[in-house]
């Protein structure tokens, strides 16, 4: 199988897990599952998940066990857009070709979806420490990993230094660190993750 083909299959197996992954409609108000399903199948790459299984498989783990991590490190990721999209952060009209979530659902809505994904994110890989228990602390020390790198010491660190830096000019520390927090942190956490799992 070529590399491209080898990503749609993988792509395709992401997108049906994700399925299977997200809460169902009756389980929330309507509106917040719509929220949340209308930003994370709205497309995308699926580096970060398929960076997981990629990384789980090449030291010799299970692509089921790693399932549930591709599946919250993408809902970790889609939140930080919807989040990322809003009026007070880059106030961007559309993600993807399509309205950003806060255009069509309104910005309380937007950033509950946000919100519901992170959380949601934590309820899939704690509920899967707990099915493969035998590996408790790779786990815990992987969900850490996650942890770390997409808050306050990493992906929000380089957020906030986005922020902070608007309207100024930039300086090469400054965007080495936005690019090293906001960006590269959400990379690597895939292949620590699916190392300790």
């Amino acid at each position: 199988m070529d590399f491209k083909s080898d990503m749609q299959a993988r792509i395709q197996e992401i997108e049906a897990a994700l399925q299977t992954y997200i809460p169902k409609q009756e389980a929330f108000p309507p509106v917040i599952f719509e929220a949340m399903g209308y930003s994370l199948f709205a497309g995308g790459k699926r580096l970060r998940p398929m960076m997981v299984l990629a990384a789980c498989e090449a030291v010799g783990g299970k692509k089921e066990m790693a399932m549930p991590f591709a599946c919250a490190l993408e809902m970790i990721h889609t939140y930080s857009l919807i989040h990322d999209d809003l009026p007070a952060m880059d106030n961007d009209d559309y993600r993807r070709g399509r309205l950003t979530n806060h255009k069509v659902f309104g910005e309380g809505f937007a950033i509950l979806a946000g919100d519901g994904l992170l959380n949601y994110a934590y309820e899939c890989i704690l509920k899967n420490a707990l099915d493969y228990g035998a590996n408790l602390e790779g786990h815990i020390l992987a969900a850490r990993e996650i942890a770390q790198r997409a808050g306050v010491g990493g992906m929000v660190a380089g957020q906030s230094i986005d922020l902070l830096s608007e309207h100024r000019e930039p300086n090469e520390a400054t965007l080495h660190y936005i690019h090293m927090h906001k960006t590269a942190d959400l990379l690597t956490a895939p292949l620590l993750a699916a190392a300790y799992i």
